[in-house]
């Protein structure tokens, strides 16, 4: 439930973005009616139309995301204060703009920032964050820590170079397929073979 509740605007984002390639017209007429005030010029074109309106349903999301657990005062969690903000950022100078590349990029810069995150914390502060994630529900030697924060160190800088490269070499179409993909499929598979290698660790420590 979590793991739907922290990709929710992701899946927003590409429903709407579908919905909107398939009518543009009435995409157009949304961003025109709703978005106008924000835009730049206040021109929108009927190409743009669909990811403008996507992105602005995905910030509409996050915040609510946000605000749900603030009202509940339950905690929120530093990656999505993160993914947050970035997408507060990249998402509304994708839509003052009046352009696609913010919002491609939103994506790298938040796989970027993780990255730093992970490296700032082992090198700098001497803290490993998936063994303070993670250790009240497994044991590893400190070696085994140490390769796992590596492991989603680079995970993140070669996501961050993945979702470039798709943005700028492929349609925009082929890159918001990517997007969802890249959370609902890859992340999952990564931690699953994550999942394997540690269990041979656990049942030694058994």
């Amino acid at each position: 439930m979590k793991f739907l509740f922290d990709v929710f605007p992701v899946i927003l984002f590409f429903v709407t973005f579908k919905w909107g390639e398939g009518h543009t017209a009435t995409a157009q007429a949304y961003v025109e009616k709703y978005l106008s005030s924000l835009v730049s010029g206040g021109v929108s074109s009927a190409e743009l139309a669909p990811i403008m309106l996507a992105t602005a349903v995905t910030l509409v999301a996050s915040i609510c995301q946000i605000s749900y657990l603030l009202i509940r005062r339950q905690k929120v969690d530093a990656m999505l204060w993160i993914s947050f903000i970035i997408i507060m950022v990249f998402g509304g100078a994708t839509i003052y703009f009046h352009s696609d590349t913010f919002i491609k990029w939103k994506p790298s810069i938040l796989y970027w920032c993780y990255c730093g995150a992970f490296l700032l914390a082992q090198f700098v502060f001497k803290k490993n964050l998936i063994r303070t994630a993670m250790e009240s529900q497994v044991k590893l030697p400190e070696q085994i820590w140490g390769k796992l924060s590596l492991a989603w160190t680079a995970y993140f800088f070669l996501m961050g170079v993945l979702n470039l490269w798709v943005a700028f070499n492929f349609s925009t179409d082929t890159w918001a397929n990517f997007k969802l993909i890249s959370m609902v499929g890859i992340m999952p598979a990564f931690i699953i073979i994550q999942s394997l290698f540690l269990s041979k660790y656990m049942t030694e420590a058994e």
